[in-house]
């Protein structure tokens, strides 16, 4: 393989990597921010090396720490990742006899995992209380019918926020209420059971609609038929958690939308430990029903609610 680092004269790029024969880099261009592409001929092309670095030459140290600093938007996993990317592009750029600047491994201190909130009943029975007294809203006009579900459903049958949001009516079974969960993260499907006085609230929201809607319509709809925005989700969620007197610590400090699922998970736990239950055997069950991939997930997630200073070690894997 012949590689060759050269300037262009052009004003699109001016740092640009020749590969010959052509490598895909497809995943470099879906994580990375600035643009990075690839094109049939095997040309790669930086637009942020030829807008900050016109005359670059190489892939020095300047230009990497430039474009690994950290957004005002981004969370510190977002940054790691894309500094990982761009250090494993070095060193491939190395191995194939460019001269590039390999970022240290670690470079970039990871951010300290979250430990979610894990609500009390009497929290969630706040919460709810204030979910139903969402009141009817000309701009919104469903507002008060969604929110008293979409916040239950979160809980009950344990969604992740972009699960709940996305359901269309096609995917909500109310005769033999399941879920069917398309698209979840990792792209993975899963079918979930609606608690049974769900459903028929489920059933009564529906009622509550005027159009029939079709199995591709948005079950919680939002405005210009599009699903509810995140931002309308966190919204709604700071709002009743204002009402309901629970405290938020602040940006990236919770209590979060998420931690619903987990409080769900947590509470059946418990429930399973008073009554003597087998742990290593019961984590499948929520494990199965949160969607996650590996049992070390749902243990360590639920451990520091239901264990506080227990670690769960390879001992307590499932095989």
């Amino acid at each position: 393989m012949r590689q060759t680092l050269f300037k262009s004269s052009g004003s699109v790029s001016l740092f640009t990597l020749i590969w010959q024969p052509p490598i895909s880099i497809s995943n470099v261009c879906s994580l990375c921010p600035d643009p990075i592409c690839s094109q049939p001929t095997g040309v790669l092309s930086s637009v942020f090396t030829a807008q900050h670095y016109p005359e670059a030459s190489s892939l020095n140290k300047e230009i990497v720490l430039v474009w690994c600093a950290k957004k005002s938007y981004e969370a510190q996993a977002n940054q790691c990742t894309r500094a990982s990317i761009l250090r494993q592009l070095a060193i491939h750029m190395e191995n194939s006899g460019a001269r590039a600047y390999v970022l240290p491994k670690g470079y970039y201190p990871k951010e300290e995992q979250y430990v979610p909130y894990i609500y009390t009943e009497k929290e969630l029975q706040r919460f709810f209380q204030q979910t139903d007294r969402c009141y009817y809203f000309t701009e919104c006009p469903y507002r008060h019918l969604i929110m008293p579900i979409f916040f239950r459903m979160h809980y009950a049958c344990g969604l992740r926020s972009s699960e709940a949001r996305l359901l269309k009516y096609g995917d909500v079974d109310l005769e033999a209420g399941i879920l069917t969960i398309n698209h979840a993260k990792k792209d993975n499907k899963r079918l979930v059971p609606i608690p049974d006085s769900l459903t028929q609230s489920c059933r009564h929201y529906i009622s509550g609609i005027p159009m029939f809607p079709k199995e591709s319509d948005w079950f919680f709809p939002g405005l210009d038929g599009k699903p509810m925005t995140i931002g309308n989700v966190y919204h709604n969620f700071r709002r009743f958690l204002w009402k309901a007197g629970i405290f938020h610590g602040g940006r990236g400090k919770g209590p979060r939308v998420q931690d619903f699922r987990y409080a769900y998970a947590c509470h059946c736990l418990k429930k399973w430990v008073l009554q003597g239950k087998d742990l290593t055997t019961y984590l499948l069950v929520p494990k199965t029903y949160l969607g996650h991939y590996s049992f070390e997930e749902t243990a360590g997630r639920s451990q520091p609610y239901l264990y506080p200073g227990l670690s769960w070690t390879q001992e307590h894997k499932v095989h």
